[in-house]
């Protein structure tokens, strides 16, 4: 199978195109090709030379995705697709619009190994990590589908299905192709990684004192509550898991983003919310509070608009700054996997006796 272009940077694009005997400004004007012109076709790369695209299109694959099927919800907006690899892997990408603009939420991995309790793209475990390229096209594919409607990506999240930062290599080559000044020009503030708390890879990505917003899956302010809901915190507890969330803080400047999915009559009492204050209060963060989807697979409840209420109210009432994620796409397959999920049920139906 030829390469996927999208994996390659600028800079290697440029040492590719001088192995072929081009001059290097050759390599930008593919780039601007690719991501500010987004065609699907090396053939419609009209101002290169014509050999030069016939050896592209013998050496490079431009596309890898199929769209399988797409949602979109009647109350907001949300789109959300269930894309094949060229493997016959599927995968979802979300298109969300704000008051502040579109976001778009991608997948690192098919599938995923975590097993959160209340996750649906953990069904079936992990099956690979997508490449750099595999999770740049997410992300070209919206903007694509955008440009109809005049608008441009604002925002990206690495919350789709997947452990961004088990996959570190090519979740940080994403973020260095999708802020290229001649690509999409997406600056790193606007880009938020998520994880359910795998510590060495915090302290690695401090190091590296990048601009993006780090979101930390917490769900749970003690270790028993947060072991039986999210196996991660057995090898990381909740200590080290702040441990290095104040190092990364430290090291790069960046409030973290904290996530907390209420489940009723697990997570969500006053108490629970006092112990989740006292556990993130020397720390500068934000308390992303989300009512938790609905999976059938999972059968938890969703806490009730007063004891939401009530719970953020209380974490204000200590200091502690709140919001609760505002419901998007729920009249579609919300959860993150469910889509994914649904469509591999719907296969097996078919195809069993």
């Amino acid at each position: 199978m030829k390469p996927l272009i999208l994996d390659l940077t600028r800079q290697q694009i440029e040492q590719w195109v001088r192995e072929e005997g081009q001059p290097a400004y050759r390599a930008t004007q593919v780039f601007h090709w690719i991501y500010q012109r987004r065609v699907t076709a090396f053939a419609e790369m009209t101002d290169l030379p014509k050999a030069l695209r016939e050896r592209l299109a013998e050496s490079f694959v431009l596309t890898s995705l199929r769209e399988v099927t797409r949602q979109i919800s009647k109350k907001d907006g949300t789109t959300k697709f269930l894309f094949a690899l060229a493997d016959g892997s599927t995968i979802e990408t979300v298109i969300m619009r704000h008051d502040y603009g579109v976001s778009v939420c991608v997948s690192s991995q098919v599938g995923c190994k975590m097993g959160c309790t209340f996750c649906a793209s953990t069904l079936g475990g992990l099956i690979r990590h997508l490449r750099a390229g595999e999770i740049v096209e997410q992300l070209i594919w919206c903007q694509r589908m955008l440009d109809l409607e005049g608008e441009r990506v604002k925002s990206v999240v690495m919350m789709g299905s997947g452990e961004p930062l088990e996959n570190y290599d090519a979740a940080l080559r994403f973020v260095d192709l999708v802020t290229d000044a001649e690509g999409l020009m997406i600056g790193q503030r606007h880009i938020t990684i998520s994880t359910v708390g795998l510590v060495p890879a915090i302290y690695r990505l401090a190091d590296e004192h990048r601009g993006i917003t780090l979101a930390v899956s917490l769900h749970a302010a003690d270790d028993a509550t947060r072991s039986s809901m999210m196996p991660i915190n057995r090898a990381y507890n909740i200590a080290k898991l702040m441990e290095a969330c104040h190092y990364y803080y430290r090291e790069t400047g960046r409030r973290i983003s904290f996530e907390y999915a209420l489940i009723a009559n697990v997570n969500d009492s006053l108490e629970h919310a006092r112990r989740l204050a006292e556990v993130v209060s020397t720390l500068p963060c934000h308390v992303n509070l989300i009512p938790v989807n609905y999976v059938p697979e999972r059968d938890l409840k969703r806490t009730e608009q007063a004891q939401i209420r009530a719970f953020t109210r209380e974490l204000e009432r200590l200091s502690i700054k709140a919001t609760v994620r505002r419901e998007m796409g729920s009249d579609i397959a919300a959860a993150c996997g469910q889509l994914r999920a649904e469509h591999a049920s719907e296969n097996a139906a078919l195809v069993s006796p």
